[in-house]
């Protein structure tokens, strides 16, 4: 079985080794943890998940032939410093946003098979709606590995690097969308007379049972929508107030402006760090 190594030990580096381990994919002795200086944050993952951890990067590369760069992306730049000389044949994949491709080929100063992901938190429950981007040296093979370690945290598509910031400006926020909706149900709920606890119960469960609904329907959402509509009702009249607030065009320049920002942000940090 290959071995895989993390350099980064955040958030999304323990979603996925959770993952990893809990679909079969890993044994816990064929992931390897790093980071630079918290001891206390590997010593987490080898009691948690029974991972082997090691602040030596470049111990990590000769150990593993998948690497994941998992720091924080302001890192990249010293936390594959370092490593230029142990990596020969990897599968680098890297969950850094708004990091290229190319950046990482060039800072790695090889060309290497790099498949550049955009997860969401959610992966921290491993339902996260990933996309994964690869450059020219990554095979098929290689790309559909790929996607089933990144289905281990949820759901992964394959697609353009190019469109990666559409991805972020979607689904890579999307979950904070759909948090900044639930917070002003809550208030309305509260609003209205309904005790906090039991808004949020009937809220998350609304969500969940229109997202199965979704996923399940052969019907467009508009379809599904109208089918909770009748004429003059309630859900209509409340409808006609999201129009008339325009909820819609905010909803889509709110996306189009989180893509436009990734954009802009993987411009500043290629200016300011590489």
């Amino acid at each position: 079985m290959r071995r895989i190594g993390f350099i980064g030990a955040g958030s999304m580096a323990e979603a996925m080794v959770a993952g990893l381990i809990k679909n079969g994919m890993f044994n816990p002795s064929d992931i390897v943890v790093a980071n630079r200086s918290n001891r206390e944050r590997l010593q987490h993952f080898e009691k948690t998940y029974g991972v082997l951890t090691t602040q030596d990067k470049e111990e990590l590369a000769k150990e593993t032939s998948i690497i994941v760069l998992a720091m924080k992306p302001k890192d990249v730049k010293e936390g594959v410093n370092g490593l230029q000389n142990h990596i020969h044949s990897h599968l680098i994949l890297s969950v850094l946003a708004g990091v290229s491709t190319d950046t990482i080929s060039l800072l790695l100063g090889k060309e290497l098979p790099i498949i550049r992901a955009m997860p969401n938190t959610s992966a921290a429950v491993r339902k996260s709606a990933t996309a994964i981007a690869a450059n020219a040296y990554v095979t098929e093979e290689q790309l559909e590995y790929s996607r089933c370690l990144f289905n281990a945290i949820g759901i992964c598509k394959i697609v353009e690097e190019k469109q990666l910031d559409a991805v972020t400006g979607l689904s890579g926020s999307g979950p904070a969308y759909v948090y900044y909706v639930v917070e002003a149900m809550e208030k309305a709920a509260v609003e209205l007379g309904l005790e906090a606890d039991i808004a949020r119960d009937l809220i998350v469960q609304t969500l969940v049972g229109a997202s199965k609904m979704i996923a399940t329907s052969d019907k467009h959402p508009s379809q599904l929508r109208k089918e909770v509509m009748s004429p003059n009702g309630t859900t209509e009249a409340g409808i006609n107030v999201l129009k008339e607030h325009h909820f819609e065009e905010v909803l889509i320049s709110c996306i189009k402006r989180a893509s436009e920002r990734s954009n802009e942000l993987s411009e500043i940090f290629e200016e300011k760090y590489i």
